[in-house]
């Protein structure tokens, strides 16, 4: 029989691999900030069109800058942490779902430990 356990990937982090994760993190930073100045753009014009001034438009505006802008923050903590990390370091990337074998006779407690994929600039070094 087998069963269904949560396995957590990890990713080794390499010069190759941290240069990735930085592109990766720039590059939705940047979408983001480009979302930011279109929203600008698009209620400039809306107010402009419109004779008269919705506030609940512009609230809602302003809660989609402010959704964006948190997200920016987190990008820019995240990148931060990234530069203080060495290299080797150990970074959970994702958690999938596994099929683990299970038998009648098998310690229950080994079945339950967490399990891990080890990899290491897109290869996999070790399985937990």
């Amino acid at each position: 029989m087998e069963i269904i356990q949560k396995v957590t990937v990890k990713q080794i982090l390499t010069d190759n691999s941290k240069k990735k994760l930085l592109d990766r993190f720039n590059e939705r930073k940047s979408f983001l900030q480009q979302e930011l100045e279109q929203l600008s753009f698009q209620l400039k014009r809306l107010e402009k069109t419109k004779k008269t001034h919705s506030v609940l438009l512009e609230q809602q505006f302003e809660k989609e800058r402010a959704t964006r802008i948190e997200k920016i923050k987190i990008l820019d903590f995240q990148i931060e942490q990234l530069h203080t990390l060495s290299i080797g370091s150990e970074l959970v990337e994702k958690e999938i779902e596994g099929l683990v074998p299970v038998q009648v006779g098998d310690a229950w407690e080994n079945v339950q430990q967490e399990k891990s994929i080890i990899v290491k600039d897109g290869i996999i070094v070790e399985i937990r």
